[in-house]
């Protein structure tokens, strides 16, 4: 359909949702959406369930629901699979993770257990502190990307999907920093014939989402899309990227406080962040170089929002520390402590406390919803490459490489609904105002 300024195809037919990983986050959004179906809970913490977006002045009093304004998918269209490497059906894997009680699972046992995850890829040299029998075997990396790519094309015929998402909810790798077999196209595909070692298990699920024509978002730290070759080979094919590293706890506290002390002009000497965890991320993050890699993501966001290199005086001396500690009895629900120490008029020093106790997942969850809904959308609308109007939702958004990201939730959330509005033909909002107040 055209209304707007572009052409968006209409969302016909079931739209699958293919996951590595069918751990905390996956199952919990599984179980989630299947309750929600039956009216068994509701979708709090997703903006294209619950959003609203304001149309014209204030004086218009027109503010539609999200999904209503923009054609998305209905979470009754929603087809559910993926790749894990133990071989748990969702039932029995989110009986394990522990975050939804199992009396509540209980209510939406049989459709959990009609999902039984594909082999994973999988390779011990990037996540040192997992291990599992339920993974595939191949000559060399591009065989297994090949073999992703077999998987893609099967569950499509078995499901009748008409498209498919892939937002990756798999643990985080090691820290990996951009190799030039990243560099080019020619160079990453011989670099998966060679084993190259910068190659990770990820990038090859990214690799064969975008040659299968399915977008994909990365939710986790690693490196993944943010590398030349897979941009290059998504805006080529038309394909839809976003990343990286879902916003949930201690980050998303950061990007919400961190703004409104850069407002008031109040600087900053030290911000010191906290975190205890016992699910399998923090097992996962237990080894240093996949907590180098989370440290990296974490660490950036307020550098780009203080901007010190504009602000010396406030923000150009700041200490900021971030810690994760894995402690088995906390399960899912993390645990944040922030200690902010700020100064104001005449440099008086001021402390702000902050103790976060979030469920990981129950936060991770309606961001991958809405990233599955949205990335769906961008690629029917004919979007390619890498989607920045998602930032909304990583603690390290992607942007083109001659950009800063923005880390500022509420600019974050101003240029998603100006994308929303921008696809329908709908005038941007400024929130200037003045033409209420002076007369022309």
């Amino acid at each position: 359909m055209e209304q707007g300024n572009v052409t968006i195809a209409p969302a016909q037919g079931k739209l699958g949702v293919l996951l590595p990983g069918m751990g905390a986050v996956s199952t919990t959004l599984i179980a989630g959406v299947e309750l929600v179906k039956k009216g068994l809970g509701r979708p709090v913490g997703s903006l294209t369930q619950y959003g609203t977006i304001r149309l014209g002045k204030r004086t218009e009093n027109n503010q539609p629901l999200i999904k209503d304004f923009v054609p998305l998918a209905g979470l009754d269209d929603l087809v559910f699979g993926g790749w894990d490497i133990f071989g748990d059906n969702g039932y029995e894997a989110a009986l394990h993770a522990g975050v939804i009680e199992p009396e509540r699972l209980k209510l939406v046992q049989e459709e959990l257990e009609a999902i039984t995850p594909l082999k994973a890829v999988f390779d011990q040299n990037y996540v040192r502190r997992l291990s599992g029998p339920h993974i595939k075997t191949g000559q060399n990396k591009y065989e297994l990307a090949m073999q992703l790519m077999e998987d893609i094309e099967a569950f499509q015929d078995r499901t009748g999907v008409t498209r498919m998402v892939m937002p990756w909810c798999g643990s985080t790798e090691v820290f990996m920093e951009v190799d030039d077999v990243h560099k080019t196209l020619q160079a990453f595909e011989a670099g998966m014939k060679e084993n190259h070692p910068a190659i990770t298990p990820s990038m090859l699920y990214a690799y064969a989402a975008i040659m299968s024509n399915v977008p994909f978002a990365n939710g986790a730290p690693n490196l993944t899309v943010d590398i030349p070759a897979l941009q290059e080979l998504a805006s080529d094919r038309g394909v839809p990227i976003c990343g990286k590293d879902f916003k949930t706890g201690q980050t998303l506290m950061k990007t919400i406080m961190a703004p409104g002390l850069k407002a008031r002009m109040l600087g900053l000497s030290g911000w010191f962040s906290t975190n205890i965890l016992g699910n399998r991320d923090g097992d996962v993050l237990h080894d240093p170089s996949s907590f180098r890699t989370k440290e990296q993501s974490k660490l950036s966001v307020l550098e780009y929002i203080l901007q010190p290199e504009l602000n010396e005086e406030l923000y150009g001396d700041y200490e900021h520390q971030v810690h994760i500690h894995y402690y088995p009895p906390r399960g899912d629900n993390k645990e944040g402590w922030d200690n902010i120490d700020i100064f104001g008029w005449l440099d008086y020093p001021m402390q702000i406390k902050v103790n976060f106790l979030c469920r990981d997942s129950i936060l991770a969850a309606p961001v991958a919803l809405d990233l599955v809904l949205f990335m769906d959308l961008a690629h029917r609308s004919g979007m390619s490459g890498i989607q920045e109007w998602l930032s909304f939702y990583f603690k390290s958004p992607m942007c083109a490489p001659f950009l800063y990201p923005e880390h500022d939730l509420f600019i974050q959330l101003t240029k998603l609904k100006n994308t929303l509005r921008y696809l329908q033909g709908e005038e941007q909002i400024t929130h200037l105002g003045l033409d209420y107040y002076q007369q022309p």
